[in-house]
């Protein structure tokens, strides 16, 4: 489905915002103020910003932990001060500071995911039977890696989501590793997206350093599951510049990843510049206006460090974490 001008501006907005909260992430870890850990999104933000950005509010989402979400979860409105307060072990965070980044935002349909690779399948399974069981048009984008597809959970979801005419998106981000295990190491072909033949699911395969290129599969998987006509399957090839989270080693297998080709990917394949230099082509927009773009985005990110910086530490008692794990 083509673009319209108003749509490639939001997705270019949105996708500035993700690059600018994944540096000021980057800032905060760094600093030694994250009591968890993160997984930077570098250059591989624009399948995320995709997905998110032409959602409904009661469309289900489960976001891929690539940049914790924060790339998926802008276009759905999530108030990202609370969870980046969360990631600082903060009471203004979206679990009062005791959760890192295990967390859910249940009024935007987005409820939460697992350190578990492929845990989100059969919860997003349910998600769709109970939108096809109500008689909903909701759908449900189901964000993960290319890892999460080696679990069985992944196959058992697509059999079930394609025999039951689920409002399924399966939206596989394949950066080509996991972790530190090349995906040539762990499947036969080199699209992932096959699997998705298997079980007579369409499919499209879509280069995920190219923005718009997202958007379009992102439209046309929503108006596929939205009409009833039951999962879609998109694979969005990007790449991971970095190691798999900050502090690890960027391997693969037992050898460095070559720093030269990295900086090669950060340098020609960066989605912003990418983006941009299109809609400057397409005068959409200008230099100026991209580059004012650009700094409202990094002064919402320096908002949000400065609203997790002011809220206190949390230190709960043993009976306020009970209470936030079981029901009384």
């Amino acid at each position: 489905m083509a673009l319209n001008g108003k749509q490639k501006k939001l997705l270019f907005t949105n996708l500035v915002r993700a690059h600018a909260l994944d540096r000021m992430m980057m800032r905060i870890i760094r600093a030694g103020k994250m009591v968890g850990f993160y997984h930077e999104g570098g250059i591989a933000l624009a399948p995320g910003v995709a997905a998110g950005s032409f959602l409904r509010q009661d469309d289900a989402m489960n976001p891929h932990y690539r940049a914790h979400g924060l790339a998926h979860m802008i276009g759905k409105g999530v108030d990202l001060r609370t969870y980046v307060a969360e990631h600082m072990g903060r009471v203004d965070g979206c679990c009062k500071g005791r959760s890192s980044f295990h967390v859910s935002f249940p009024d935007h349909h987005i409820f939460g995911w697992s350190g578990n690779i492929g845990a989100n399948f059969p919860p997003c399974i349910g998600y769709g039977f109970a939108a096809r069981y109500r008689g909903t048009d909701q759908v449900v984008m189901n964000c993960s890696g290319d890892g999460s597809y080696q679990e069985g959970r992944a196959h058992e979801a697509m059999l079930m989501s394609a025999n039951w005419k689920l409002p399924h998106i399966f939206w596989c981000e394949n950066n080509g590793i996991s972790q530190s295990t090349a995906a040539s190491e762990t499947f036969p072909v080199q699209d992932v997206s096959r699997l998705a033949a298997t079980f007579e699911i369409p499919a499209l395969i879509v280069d995920g350093q190219d923005l718009f290129a997202c958007g379009e599969a992102a439209l046309k998987a929503i108006a596929h599951a939205r009409a009833g006509k039951g999962p879609f399957f998109v694979e969005l090839k990007t790449y991971r510049s970095q190691e798999h989270n900050v502090g690890g080693l960027n391997n693969e297998g037992a050898v460095t990843r070559d720093p030269k080709l990295m900086q090669e990917w950060r340098e020609t394949l960066d989605p912003v510049a990418l983006a941009a230099a299109k809609l400057i082509k397409q005068r959409l927009y200008t230099a100026d206006e991209i580059e004012q773009i650009k700094a409202d985005a990094e002064r919402e990110a320096d908002e949000i460090e400065l609203f997790c910086e002011a809220s206190p530490k949390a230190t709960p008692s043993i009976d306020e974490l009970m209470n936030g794990v079981y029901a009384q």
